[in-house]
């Protein structure tokens, strides 16, 4: 169960924001396909933390890149949402495929005012996020996992399982050319 954290939107994060998404719209979104390392560069200008061989896609929406960190060689795909009110970490090695929304925040729908509530989203090693799935505050998945398209993820998946459906839920054991990851 995600342990939510009501979170205050400061001045000084919203002209952060603001010229974060100057830079998103100026540098960041119209480079070319091929310059990861360019939109790396811009991210940990910002306060992301980015290992080596990263592939932030130019489409990639990040909202507040110093609560993004990623691992060596992990990806955000073509237009994938990364709404990182609270902090998103993806492993080494993990892919998040094109139109996938990670989504570390909500509303308290239970007090009149309905303020931020938001929680981390954890994503392990050599994870695979495939197309247009949504992951939900407060989730965990483990190392080696596998969400099916489409899927939405509320809940923590154990490592290496291929979990599917809304709610994504684990299906079987993720499985390579005979054997098991263990």
């Amino acid at each position: 169960m995600a342990v939510y954290a009501y979170k205050q939107i400061t001045v000084g994060s919203k002209l952060l924001r603001a010229m974060w998404q100057v830079t998103w719209a100026v540098l960041f979104r119209p480079s070319p396909v091929p310059l990861h390392a360019w939109r790396c560069f811009l991210l940990r200008l910002f306060g992301a933390k980015i290992d080596r061989g990263v592939h932030p896609y130019p489409s990639a929406r990040i909202w507040a890149p110093w609560n993004l960190t990623m691992g060596e060689h992990s990806c955000l795909s073509h237009r994938v949402d990364c709404y990182c009110v609270d902090v998103i970490s993806i492993g080494a090695y993990s892919t998040v495929s094109q139109y996938s929304f990670l989504c570390s925040a909500s509303h308290d729908y239970t007090v009149a005012s309905m303020p931020l509530v938001a929680a981390p989203i954890t994503i392990g090693e050599r994870v695979w996020i495939t197309a247009d799935v949504f992951v939900g505050p407060g989730v965990t998945i483990g190392d080696g996992a596998v969400i099916t398209a489409r899927s939405s993820v509320f809940n923590d998946i154990p490592p290496w399982t291929v979990a599917s459906g809304n709610p994504a839920v684990p299906k079987t054991r993720r499985r390579f050319e005979g054997a098991s990851i263990e």
